[in-house]
């Protein structure tokens, strides 16, 4: 059950790192690994791929060392996917990590203000 849950983190963190600048698979596999998760090539390419598929990232290869290597860089809609996921994991995070920000009871517990949803950034619609 943890491991799909995981992989979910993991693209919000490769989404994260191809906004920033060009990464390529083994310095994602290192600096996950910083984070404590082991994402072999098996697991790292096929999400890549995927997230190159869905158009929230492009690739482009360069030689290194007389061998090519694919650079991922996140395309506008990798860029308001990204944002997107941000939003909801501060919110999420501000319900569930203990100490985060003190909200009193939810939705769940007789809650009867305005949802905390409805605090999202300009330009971002839906969930």
């Amino acid at each position: 059950m943890l491991r799909p849950l995981l992989l979910g983190f993991v693209r919000i963190h490769i989404l994260h790192h191809a906004v920033e600048g060009p990464v390529y698979g083994v310095a994602l596999m290192a600096e996950l690994s910083r984070h404590g998760y082991r994402i072999g090539p098996g697991t790292l390419y096929p999400i890549l791929h995927s997230l190159e598929t869905q158009g929230f990232l492009r690739q482009d290869g360069q030689v290194v060392n007389g061998k090519v290597r694919k650079y991922y860089r996140a395309t506008k809609s990798g860029e308001k996917l990204l944002a997107r996921a941000q939003a909801q994991l501060r919110e999420l995070v501000d319900e569930v990590l203990p100490g985060t920000t003190p909200k009193g009871p939810g939705a769940l517990h007789g809650r009867t203000t305005k949802p905390r949803g409805s605090r999202r950034p300009s330009g971002i619609r839906g969930r």
